[in-house]
C-alpha cells in the first residue's frame, strides 16, 4: 500500500506520541509498504528527508519550540498542511491516510478525504481527546468539540493508545476505538545492576500535566536516603522546577538534562533503576513502554493511563502508585517502599522486564497494517 501519515509531531519534535508515530510509520516500510509523512518543520531542520525508509515532508508554520505547541501553533499548521495534504493526495495517489492526534491533525485528514475520496484512519493518544488533558485542554475542546465529531464519524476505522484513551473516546463520541498499545522493539535483557545511590529517573515536558514539582518537593523530604535524580525534558515549569531544586537544597542531588535525543533518554534508563511519572493525566506514555523494556520499576500517579504499564497486584507487580490527592505524602511513602526495601525494588524491576514483552512492536505494527488493509477494501 501508499500510505500517508500525517502527523503534526514528528521527531525531534513532539513527545512519545511523535516518536511512536515514527516507529509505526518505519515499521510499515519494512514490512513492504510506501510511507510519507507530513509534519511540523522548523528552521533548523530539513524541509524534505528520508527517515527509516519515510519520505518526510515537514511543514514550517510558526512552530517555536520542539518540545511544546500552543493552540495558535497548532492552527496555523492546520491552516498550511490542508492544501498541501489535499495536493499530496491527488499527486502520489496514496491508498489510505493515517492521521496521529485527532486534534490538530484530525481535521487536515477528514479536509482531505472529504475532497479526495481517500479513507482514513484516526489515532488518539490522550490530549487529543475530552477530557484527556482538562488542565490544558478542557476550555478548548468547551469551544471545539462539535466540529470534531464528524473527524470521529467519519473517520474508516479509530484506534486508541491505551484502554484509557479509548474509553474517553467513547465517552465523547460515542465510538469505542481499537485499543492498539505503544509498542517498541524490545532490547536483549539488560543485567540489572545495583546502583549506589538508587538512580530516579523522569522523563517529559515541564509542564503541569507531567506534575515535576510534586517529584521535586517530595524529594526534598527524602534528604537522608541515598537517591540521584536526573530530569529530561523542557517547558513552561523548567525554570520554576529548577528554581524549587535550588530553594530545597537538592543542587547536588537533581541534575536538569533538557529536551534529549531518544537515543539519549535511552542510554538515561540503562543506567537508572526507578521512573517517576507523578502525571495529572497520561494516554499510554512511551517512556514508560521504554521503561519497562530497560528494567525500571515504575513509582506514578494512580491514573487510568499508567494502568496498562504498572501493575500493583498480581504476578508481575512492577509500580508503587499513589492518589494524586494525597500529594507529596502519597508520593514519597510510594517511593520510600523501594528506597527503603532493595529486594523489592529488584524483583519489580524483574517483572517490568516480563511485562515488556507485551509491548512488543511487531504485534502492534501487524494491528495498525491490518486496520490499514480493511480501511481501503
Amino acid at each position: 500500500m501508499r500510505i500517508l501519515i500525517l502527523n503534526y509531531e514528528h521527531p525531534p519534535i513532539g513527545g512519545g506520541g511523535g516518536r511512536l508515530a515514527a516507529k509505526v510509520g518505519a515499521g510499515l516500510v519494512a514490512q513492504g509498504h510506501e510511507v510519507r509523512v507530513l509534519t511540523s518543520g522548523m528552521a533548523h531542520l530539513p524541509i524534505e528527508s528520508i527517515e527509516q525508509g519515510m519520505e518526510v515532508r515537514r511543514l514550517r508554520a510558526f512552530r517555536k519550540r520542539e518540545d511544546t505547541c500552543s493552540v495558535p501553533e497548532m492552527a496555523a499548521w492546520v491552516a498550511v498542511a490542508i492544501p498541501v495534504a489535499i495536493a499530496e493526495v491527488l499527486r502520489w495517489k496514496p491508498d489510505v491516510i493515517h492521521a496521529h492526534f485527532a486534534v490538530p491533525t484530525g481535521a487536515v485528514a477528514w479536509v482531505a478525504s472529504k475532497l479526495t475520496g481517500i479513507p482514513y484512519v484516526l489515532t488518539a493518544h490522550l490530549g487529543d481527546v475530552p477530557g484527556g488533558v482538562p488542565e490544558q485542554t478542557g476550555r478548548l475542546f468547551r469551544w471545539i468539540q462539535p466540529f470534531t465529531v464528524p473527524i470521529w464519524k467519519d473517520a474508516a476505522a479509530t484506534t486508541a493508545v491505551s484502554s484509557f484513551v479509548a474509553k474517553l473516546a467513547q465517552k465523547a463520541y460515542g465510538i469505542m476505538p481499537q485499543v492498539i498499545l505503544n509498542g517498541m522493539e524490545i532490547p536483549p535483557p539488560p543485567t540489572l545492576g545495583a546502583h549506589e545511590p538508587t538512580r530516579l529517573l523522569m522523563v517529559g515536558r515541564m509542564s503541569v500535566q507531567k506534575n515535576p514539582l510534586l517529584t521535586i518537593q517530595s524529594l526534598g523530604w527524602m534528604k537522608d536516603l541515598p537517591w540521584h535524580c536526573t530530569i529530561i525534558g523542557d517547558g513552561p515549569l523548567l525554570a520554576e522546577a529548577k528554581e524549587e531544586v535550588v530553594r530545597l537544597s537538592l543542587t547536588d542531588r537533581i541534575d536538569f538534562q533538557g529536551w534529549v535525543s531518544a537515543d539519549e533518554v535511552s542510554e538515561a534508563m540503562r543506567g537508572s533503576d526507578i521512573l517517576l511519572i507523578p502525571s495529572l493525566s497520561e494516554g499510554l506514555p512511551m517512556v514508560a513502554v521504554e521503561a519497562l523494556a530497560h528494567g525500571m520499576a515504575i513509582v506514578g500517579s494512580r491514573i487510568g493511563g499508567l494502568a496498562d504499564v504498572s501493575h500493583e497486584t498480581g504476578e508481575h507487580v512492577n509500580a508503587r502508585l499513589f492518589e494524586l490527592t494525597q500529594g507529596a505524602e502519597g508520593c514519597i511513602a510510594a517511593l520510600k517502599s523501594f528506597l527503603l526495601n532493595p529486594i523489592a525494588l529488584r524483583e519489580a524491576r524483574v517483572a517490568s522486564l516480563a511485562l515488556a514483552s507485551g509491548f512488543d512492536l511487531n504485534h502492534s505494527l501487524d494491528q495498525y497494517e491490518q486496520l490499514l488493509i480493511n480501511a481501503v477494501s
